[in-house]
């Protein structure tokens, strides 16, 4: 006998952007324990979701550009699509009661239209490291004035290598409260270069190896001005 066919889900009436926090001790948390906790967090909220058609109907829910486990982040983003249009506040009072402290709601806005993995074009990292200043800016300054540096990171088809200093759009050393803080901004790119291959670019060049490990925390990401190199708002794309 013929199965029949799964039932088709009404579209969303609304789409919703989130912007969300990693913090503390939460930031080890991996975007799958994340994504587990959102949808039990939306679940307990009541939020009116939409769902996929299909025959294991899921909620529509849309994860973009999810920072490394072990960083902490100021500026992680997704879209979920709801089959009610609802106030954004009321969503975002819902999910701050129902999330753990730590994973973090910050804003919720109506969705402009458009992919918004599209306007995530770069990232700001704030990097602390136990080591002097002075170490560290010899360090950057060795790494930015080499025009390649090639790193390996294993994925999930195996070790791989590439140049981590092309996605490098600008790198300084400050002071820090560890020693010293890396001030890095990184264009996303395919491959995905992340601050941890930044930090295996400077060991290459400079045999910069901190005592501890590194704190990283994503300031901001979003839609890259290329005359000014600043990182937008991706919740309010420039039109």
């Amino acid at each position: 006998m013929a199965r029949n066919q799964p039932e088709q889900q009404a579209p969303p009436v609304q789409r919703l952007r989130i912007r969300y926090a990693k913090r503390g001790r939460l930031r080890f948390s991996s975007h799958r324990d994340f994504s587990r906790a959102f949808e039990r967090a939306i679940f307990r909220a009541r939020v009116p979701m939409a769902y996929s058609s299909g025959f294991n109907p899921h909620p529509r829910i849309s994860y973009a550009g999810a920072a490394p486990t072990g960083s902490a982040s100021e500026a992680e983003f997704l879209e979920i699509g709801l089959a009610e249009i609802v106030d954004p506040a009321a969503i975002h009072a819902a999910l701050v009661e129902a999330l753990p402290d730590g994973l973090d709601v910050v804003e919720v806005v109506e969705s402009p239209g458009g992919a918004l993995a599209d306007q995530l074009e770069a990232s700001r990292w704030q990097i602390d490291i136990e080591a002097s200043l002075a170490e560290v800016e010899a360090a950057v300054s060795t790494f930015l004035a080499t025009d390649s540096v090639q790193v390996e990171r294993m994925t999930k088809k195996g070790l791989r290598e590439f140049d981590c200093r092309a996605a490098v759009l600008s790198l300084a050393a400050v002071p820090g409260e560890r020693g010293a803080r890396l001030d890095l901004v990184l264009r996303h790119g395919v491959p995905a270069v992340r601050p941890d291959d930044v930090l295996s670019g400077l060991a290459r060049t400079s045999d910069l190896s901190p005592v501890q490990t590194p704190l990283l925390t994503r300031l901001a990401q979003g839609p890259l001005d290329p005359e000014t190199g600043e990182i937008g708002d991706p919740l309010r794309p420039r039109r």
